[in-house]
């Protein structure tokens, strides 16, 4: 036995799962206070399915809590910038292109030192090991307590990001340190981005994870719990207070992954519709297909992997109004608050949802207090909503073939006639908590992203150690090692670099080893 939770803008979800059946679920608006959410979704759900609490052997939850600290500018550290680069990247400084109230947030903090890699393994310069603890010393007279480390090349050969951490904790042994390798990709400014993120919500990762721990066991369940990644795999609560930057966009992943489950489509575009959003990606062999470009991050460009999801304002609590170029649909919402305010549950707001109500596509409320909205009205909003989704889907696909569009979340009733380029529309059972389903069979991954020299490693032993690095990183996160299976391969030759240099990304994703999962145990 098993319990899935997701926390969404509206709504959170939750379900106890029998191996890979479903028992229960129940979905209930998310709260102010996330965790007291959280604990009230499971206590719901346990009392729905009647099954015990000492039953359940793992616990899989998807937050926003970190996404939403980040993009809203609080509960921040400052952070200890350290690249290693010297003399190269002189000319950009850390957080240059931050938004200036984000750079105030997390302080300017830089210090530039000597070292790092070539982009295929070579010496930049002599590292600086006099320099990094000349910067630590002067971390502890202004008080920082976070660092970001980051190395020219280090997904290359991250040594020296390992090193200069070693200094950092002889200094300042209560420090958090992260290391920019085990985040970003190759490019140095987009994965000190990632890294300062990271580095900048450790406070925050140990006090989330404590009020889980706390939470479960006022529940009375001592099981390992786990977070969902933006990859659609877990990782252990103790990993998570390392990384919480992983966690960003998890909830559109779940429901992806919910979606390959419930529909038993591997490939096709689904579509999550929200109270607020609709969130529209990829699935590629069961997984959500990788943005291959930046992404923006709350005004930051980072190169850490995410899905590659757009976010459409549309959703059951969009805001329906009339203006002079027609019926407009969102994007602004009434978000949690649809039970309260929208038509059909006795209050006074025309949402998305009193529309697919009007139409007879939704059995939600009262259907009198809607009985007399203007038919023209309806048909246009209903039309619009319909316009929204198909730009969405047309906007994903790479080309004009048709693909199967798998429709989840509460909102999917709000869609009631096939999409332009869709081979099929399917709305599964039990389509409206598919993002808690898919936390709940979630597995486990490792990923690794390095150049090497084919010319004098060779290609096998090349894709082995990556495939050997990916995997301790899979068993890191609590992954069974005999069970981690690789998903994906991508080899792309470097063009003017020696030594035949090809980057090499590879992917693994494993079952859960439960026994490992004791550093999150609850209570």
């Amino acid at each position: 036995m098993r319990i899935g939770v997701d926390v969404g803008g509206t709504n959170t979800d939750a379900v106890v799962m029998d191996g890979r059946g479903l028992v229960a679920s129940h979905k209930s608006a998310t709260s102010d206070n996330v965790s007291d959410g959280i604990v009230a979704a499971i206590r719901a759900v346990l009392s729905d399915s009647g099954v015990a609490a000492d039953r359940i052997e793992s616990v899989m939850i998807g937050t926003t809590q970190f996404t939403n600290a980040f993009v809203e500018r609080r509960d921040l550290l400052e952070v200890a910038v350290l690249r290693i680069a010297l003399p190269a990247a002189q000319a950009l400084p850390p957080l240059v292109d931050w938004p200036a109230d984000l750079r105030r947030a997390v302080g300017t903090h830089p210090y530039l030192i000597r070292g790092g890699y070539q982009c295929d393994g070579r010496v930049n310069a002599p590292f600086d090991e006099v320099g990094v603890r000349d910067a630590a010393r002067d971390m502890k007279r202004k008080g920082l307590r976070a660092a970001a480390v980051v190395g020219l090349f280090s997904p290359v050969n991250a040594d020296l990001e390992e090193r200069a951490r070693g200094i950092l904790l002889e200094e300042l042994p209560d420090a958090a340190v992260t290391l920019s390798a085990r985040i970003g990709r190759i490019g140095l400014l987009e994965r000190e981005n990632a890294a300062i993120m990271n580095a900048s919500l450790a406070d925050l990762a140990g006090r989330v994870v404590a009020s889980f721990r706390v939470a479960l066991g006022a529940l009375s369940i001592d099981a390992p719990f786990f977070i969902s990644q933006n990859d659609g795999t877990l990782m252990r609560a103790d990993y998570v207070e390392q990384y919480p930057v992983l966690t960003f966009a998890s909830g559109p992943t779940n429901s992806m992954r919910g979606a390959v489950y419930l529909s038993g489509l591997a490939d096709a575009v689904v579509a999550d519709i929200g109270g607020t959003t609709t969130d529209i990606g990829v699935l590629s062999g069961g997984f959500p297909r990788e943005s291959s470009v930046t992404v923006d991050i709350g005004g930051v460009r980072t190169n850490f992997r995410m899905p590659d999801v757009i976010a459409l304002g549309l959703g059951g609590g969009s805001l329906v109004e009339e203006t002079e170029s027609g019926v407009a649909v969102g994007p602004r919402s009434v978000s949690y608050r649809l039970e309260r305010d929208a038509l059909v549950f006795g209050g006074a707001t025309l949402t998305a949802t009193d529309l697919a109500v009007a139409a007879g596509s939704a059995r939600i409320g009262d259907p009198a207090a809607v009985a007399t909205l203007d038919p023209a009205l309806v048909a246009a909003g209903i039309d619009r909503i319909h316009t929204i989704l198909a730009e969405g889907v047309d906007r994903v696909k790479t080309n004009a073939d048709p693909v199967p569009l798998v429709l989840v979340g509460g909102g999917a009733v709000l869609v009631d006639r096939d999409i332009p380029g869709c081979s099929d529309r399917v709305v599964p059972e039990h389509a409206g908590v598919a993002n808690a389903i898919g936390a709940s069979i979630a597995q486990v991954g490792g990923e690794v992203d390095r150049v090497f020299s084919y010319e004098h490693v060779g290609r096998d032993n090349a894709l082995a150690d990556a495939r050997a690095e990916a995997v301790r990183l899979a068993v890191e996160a609590g992954a069974a090692e005999a069970s981690v299976e690789t998903v994906d391969i991508e080899e792309v030759p470097l063009s003017y670099i020696p030594g035949g240099a090809v980057r090499v990304r590879m992917k693994v994703a494993g079952d859960l080893a439960l026994a490992s999962g004791a550093p999150g145990r609850a209570g």
